[in-house]
């Protein structure tokens, strides 16, 4: 059993919660997330607001905290075979209360259907807050090319910019 290596992304500020499954090994490894390199996450998430893609995790956390973001994981901890969702298994979810207690969190949002459906089953009950489904920013989602995906997530940048 694997549990989950750092902390959530989030302030006082924070009206989005961008929820994702379970850090895979690259991101385990580099202790923050979507740190594998043919992971869209960052490229996205800066492009839905103008920015140039950040390297560091410092330059990452200030874009999140910028734009209203929070950013964790919807699995504490889990089963899984190097980083495949298809593999997940065992899941405990993470307890969002901290942070749907600490911030404005106006709106979730999942990265993929795994994230998705383990928010859906097992902390939506708790939170009364239903999520969207987002394509996943994984390379192994090859059907959706950046600019697809870019469409698909304006709604992330359209709900966190709204006052």
């Amino acid at each position: 059993m694997l549990s989950h290596p750092f902390p959530p992304v989030y302030d006082a500020d924070s009206r989005v919660l961008i929820l994702g499954s379970f850090p895979s090994a690259a991101s385990r490894a580099g202790q923050f997330y979507y740190h594998h390199p043919r992971n869209r996450f960052w490229p996205l998430v800066a492009a839905l607001f103008g920015e140039p893609a950040p390297e560091t995790i410092p330059e990452r956390t200030a874009l999140l905290h910028r734009y209203h973001l929070a950013l964790w994981d919807s699995a504490a901890g889990c089963e899984i075979d190097g980083s495949a969702d298809a593999t997940l298994r065992a899941v405990t979810p993470n307890d969002l209360r901290p942070i749907l207690a600490a911030a404005p969190i106006r709106a979730v949002f999942c990265n993929g259907t795994a994230a998705w459906n383990i928010y859906h089953r097992q902390m939506e009950p708790l939170t009364g807050m239903p999520a969207a489904r987002l394509p996943s920013t994984s390379p192994a989602n090859a059907a959706w090319p950046l600019p697809r995906l870019l469409d698909a997530w304006q709604i992330v940048a359209d709900t966190a910019g709204l006052p």
